[in-house]
């Protein structure tokens, strides 16, 4: 499946999750062969209607992926005629809701916005961090920091699309003030309700899009005053919306494509 181009393989195992153990190398060796940005397993939960585990094309297990909640949202909704379902995950309990033809919204819940939250070595503001990169002579500074269940750095440019994004992101995401290492995202602010954003995904590279990213960016410019508190976030794979209500819940919504099953190898 993929989600405005952000790449997943989603495995259903649920009733037999304990026969299907993973090791990083598995999950490498995966992804070498099928291309994904996650993968994407659920499994029995006592609490929501199912458990999603997800591990990013490296191989480390994570506790977020907005994009990834949605496409497996989708797939549980043509299972069981809902229009509504919910997911566990590592990050937390997330609320999934049909929101159109192949279009899912979801609720990330609330952003984690103190320092410890995101996590980062060292108190620190995180409307503008005291941090900066370079890269090949190229220099970024002053990023905003959200956590979405997972970390991101923000960073405001003024032309993204030529901008080296994977350089500085690799720069970024091993950088010491990150002990989790961090997602990095390049932003441009078209108007108060319009970005383009590029994002360099810790332990996947630069994916088409990016959910977690998306809402961190939004959350991102507006504690900045650059944006309002919904907006179109224009990714390489295509449109998301998202809005940081005010109960401080982040909702995302976008589109999903079924690509069809494979077999996996293990």
């Amino acid at each position: 499946m993929n989600g405005a181009g952000n790449r997943f393989i989603l495995a259903d195992v649920r009733g037999r999750a304990a026969a299907f153990n993973l090791s990083r190398d598995t999950v490498r060796s995966l992804a070498h062969i099928h291309h994904f940005d996650q993968l994407l397993v659920l499994e029995d939960s006592d609490t929501s209607d199912a458990f999603m585990r997800i591990w990013n094309a490296d191989g480390n297990e994570v506790g977020a992926c907005g994009n990834g909640t949605r496409a497996a949202a989708w797939a549980m909704m043509q299972d069981t005629g809902t229009r509504h379902v919910s997911l566990g995950t590592v990050g937390g309990r997330l609320l999934a809701s049909d929101a159109g033809p192949m279009t899912i919204s979801v609720d990330m819940g609330k952003p984690g916005l103190d320092w410890q939250d995101i996590p980062l070595a060292r108190a620190m503001d995180t409307v503008r961090l005291d941090y900066a990169a370079e890269a090949d002579g190229v220099r970024i500074e002053g990023p905003g920091a959200v956590s979405m269940g997972n970390p991101h750095a923000v960073f405001f440019i003024r032309e993204v699309e030529t901008f080296p994004v994977a350089r500085l992101g690799r720069e970024v995401e091993f950088d010491p003030l990150f002990p989790e290492r961090v997602n990095a995202g390049f932003a441009q602010i078209f108007d108060a309700s319009h970005i383009r954003l590029r994002v360099w995904e810790r332990g996947a590279g630069i994916t088409a899009a990016c959910g977690t990213g998306a809402c961190a960016a939004l959350v991102a410019a507006h504690r900045r005053g650059l944006a309002e508190r919904r907006a179109s976030i224009m990714a390489d794979g295509g449109e998301l919306m998202v809005e940081w209500r005010e109960d401080d819940h982040v909702i995302l919504t976008g589109p999903v494509e079924d690509e069809g099953e494979i077999t996996l190898d293990l």
